[in-house]
């Protein structure tokens, strides 16, 4: 989904577009970001799951009542949140006391967003939509690439350019004449490295961003985010929606061309093709559908009903009213579908080149099969900026521009290369971005020294001091999971592989302790996220790309005044402001030492970015004491003689992660006094890290005690967006070990 995505192949992607001008070099300490001793007590009547009751279970019945027992207060007050419908600002505020539980919970610890790192590029700050949700922004077509790297005052000047145009055709025009007058030349071509391998080219029947990143471009949806952030008519010249806010009608542009990889026309864009793209949703409902039901997403009309069986499809609520209109209608109002159109379960799927492929749908009445579509570029139809003209795995992948785009005039890119990097090299992008080889590089620990000492041919300054600047988080949230239930003491399609080295004695005690609050709250804020950080961004960077909240802090911002319950006590929070600020107030009503918003923040706006709110020894262990006294009701002794062993999986092969492995061992072990002992367990090669810690399909499957390997960004502009991911059955929950 966009947003289930992998830290381990982040790490290597194309450097993100979105960027300040010149940085700070992080927050230059931590001071004052930690509240006081947390208030909660140990509980004297402490009772732990009943595992003998849980094991007689089947996987799914274990799953309901370990997900009950820990995150039973965040359910509740999410699913009051989301009954809201009429007031989005009420909504979020509700969504943001919700998150308060959640994080209460420690389940998981937010770490990091995709940010906060020093790079240098060819690429024009905010050429291409920055916008937190969608896959719009891996379109690339808007994009200004220059021959030359761009100097750090001359970032801040385009930005500032940014920020002051009206609209983005406005900033295009004024940012090439600046380019124009100040020296540096454009170039159409966009070439990149990145980390990324893809599975499938059906954006339909992915749940992973390493697939949609290399297909979103060659589809076109109904409505697309332009560079000012801005959602605009694609497909769709124009819609309404009905007074009740449940039936949006959109017109299709007429004339837009569907074609094949070579270019040849071989129908035209119709409004059927987004019913046959909802079929197909159904058909893959296990991957998107979430997003089309009525209690994870959106709630389409009848699609739940479907795909129990209880309706035809035909009476689905998505329509083809003649050739160019196209209706959806929902079960009830959900004020932020419109920003969910820039997903891939909203892309066009043209009919007759599906079915060519040897596709069927299950809506026709016969069994489902996909038959060749999606295998390989060969194997789809293109109604976007570029066609693939070059797919080879794990070595290039290339696009030139779709002679039949509706828009080309729109395009500042005609060709896209993507060249695979396996992250072994750590200097590798940075020394191709030197070279002219790709428009952008993250300057990473091992590349800093260089970059800070090495003079470019005809220039007295360095690279650092003439072309850095600092990359701002967006709204994904990388997370330390921790498994309630853990079933894979081994990679689950490789025993031999990822082995754990605990004894059952073990393993039934750390399941103990990862159901008790407090030492889940021990683990989450006995980790020094700054050292941990500091192994991949250095000392300068090492707090720059913290998250404290699972929901950026700034993601949602209160158009006008609302009331709130806090604990019994009635606060008006005004319009403007943030998410943010809301869950603080339920965490500190709670008595939770975690700061998640700083109002002094991001220049005085407000942000919960920067800074590591969690962190500090004497709150980790007044949460440890409680376990401990907790866990001795349950029999369970907890001490530096008989301490919890937790498992933690790293990349042996690579330096940052072995680095980063080994100082969350340090700060945890240091923290807690010996009484947590962190197994580091190495993996050889990517995949079978990945296979670990992000491609398994089942809690079952998470072969971890807590991994930092999976992260989630959101699919639309609404909290539900990551939340939903946390309820009951909700996608990220394997990472818990559940369902």
């Amino acid at each position: 989904m966009k947003k289930f995505l992998s830290l381990l192949l982040a790490m290597t992607m194309v450097l993100s577009l979105v960027a300040c001008g010149s940085p700070d070099a992080g927050n230059g300490g931590n001071e004052g970001n930690v509240l006081d001793a947390p208030a909660v007590e140990a509980d004297t009547n402490y009772v732990g799951p009943d595992w003998d009751a849980i094991d007689q279970l089947d996987y799914d019945g274990q799953s309901d009542a370990v997900y009950d027992y820990n995150l039973g207060e965040f359910a509740a007050s999410y699913a009051t949140a989301k009954e809201e419908l009429d007031n989005t600002d009420l909504r979020a505020a509700l969504m943001a006391v919700a998150e308060a539980k959640l994080l209460e919970s420690g389940v998981f610890l937010p770490i990091q967003g995709d940010g906060g790192r020093f790079g240098m590029s060819r690429v024009v700050p905010r050429s291409a939509t920055t916008t937190s949700w969608g896959i719009d922004e891996y379109k690339m077509y808007t994009a200004i690439a220059c021959n030359e790297l761009i100097k750090t005052t001359d970032r801040e000047t385009l930005t500032t350019m940014w920020k002051e145009a009206a609209n983005a055709d406005e900033f295009f025009a004024n940012a090439k004449a600046w380019l124009a007058d100040n020296g540096y030349t454009i170039n159409d071509t966009y070439n990149a490295d990145n980390g990324y391998e893809l599975v499938t080219w059906d954006v339909i029947a992915t749940s992973y961003t390493s697939d949609s990143f290399f297909i979103a471009p060659t589809y076109t949806g109904l409505m697309e985010y332009d560079a000012k952030n801005v959602l605009q008519p694609a497909m769709a010249e124009s819609y309404e929606i009905s007074d009740d806010g449940t039936v949006y009608t959109f017109h299709i542009r007429p004339g837009v061309n569907w074609v094949d990889q070579q270019g040849r026309v071989i129908g035209e864009v119709t409004a059927d093709d987004w019913v046959a793209s909802m079929a197909h949703v159904a058909d893959n409902n296990d991957l998107l559908g979430y997003l089309m039901s009525a209690d994870g997403g959106c709630g389409i009309k009848n699609y739940d009903a479907f795909i129990n069986g209880e309706v035809p499809f035909s009476e689905v609520g998505v329509k083809a009213l003649d050739t160019y209109t196209l209706e959806y209608t929902l079960e009830q109002k959900f004020p932020a579908f419109l920003t969910m159109l820039g997903y891939g379960c909203f892309a066009p799927l043209n009919r007759e080149f599906y079915t060519s492929q040897g596709g069927t749908f299950s809506a026709d009445g016969v069994e489902y099969t996909s038959g060749n579509y999606g295998l390989s570029p060969e194997n789809i139809a293109y109604n976007g900026p570029f066609i693939v003209t070059n797919f080879t795995a794990q070595n290039v992948t290339s696009y030139t521009a779709n002679p039949e785009y509706y828009d080309p005039d729109a395009l500042n890119i005609h060709a896209l290369n993507y060249y695979y990097v396996d992250g072994t090299d750590p200097l590798r992008t940075y020394n191709d971005a030197k070279a002219g080889t790709v428009v952008s590089a993250t300057i990473n620990a091992n590349a800093l020294e260089l970059a800070k000492s090495e003079v470019p041919e005809g220039e007295t300054e360095t690279y650092f001091d003439l072309y850095h600047f600092t990359s701002t988080n967006s709204a994904t949230t990388y997370c330390g999971w921790l498994n309630l239930n853990r079933k894979a003491f081994a990679n689950y399609n490789d025993a031999t592989v990822g082995v754990s080295p605990k004894t059952d004695e073990d393993k039934a005690r750390a399941r103990e302790a990862m159901n008790n609050q407090n030492f889940r709250m021990a683990l989450a804020v006995g980790l020094d996220r700054g050292a941990y950080m500091a192994q991949s961004y250095g000392e300068e960077l090492k707090y720059s790309s913290l998250k404290n909240s699972y929901v950026t802090g700034a993601f949602i911002q209160l158009q006008s005044d609302v009331t709130i319950d806090i604990n019994g006590e009635s606060k008006t929070y005004p319009a403007g402001t943030f998410y943010g600020e809301i869950l603080q107030d339920q965490l500190t009503a709670d008595g939770y030492p975690i700061k998640v918003w700083d109002p002094n923040g991001d220049s005085g706006a407000g942000s919960g970015d920067g800074f590591d709110g969690w962190y500090n020894v004497d709150n980790a262990r007044a949460f440890l004491n409680n376990a401990i006294a907790e866990l001795a009701n349950e029999g369970i002794e907890v001490s530096a003689d008989k301490p919890i062993y937790i498992d933690f999986p790293y990349g042996a092969y690579d330096e940052i992660a072995t680095n980063q492995a080994n100082a969350y061992k340090q700060s945890i072990e240091s923290s807690l006094e010996g009484k947590v002992i962190v197994n580091l367990i190495g993996f050889e090669d990517r995949n079978t890290e990945l296979d670990a810690t992000y491609r398994f399909n089942s809690g079952s499957e998470a072969n971890f005690d807590i991994s930092t390997g999976s992260g989630w960004g959101p699919d639309y502009g609404d909290a539900q967006s990551f939340l939903d991911t946390i309820q009951s059955y909700g996608y990220m929950c394997k990472n818990l070990g559940v369902y």
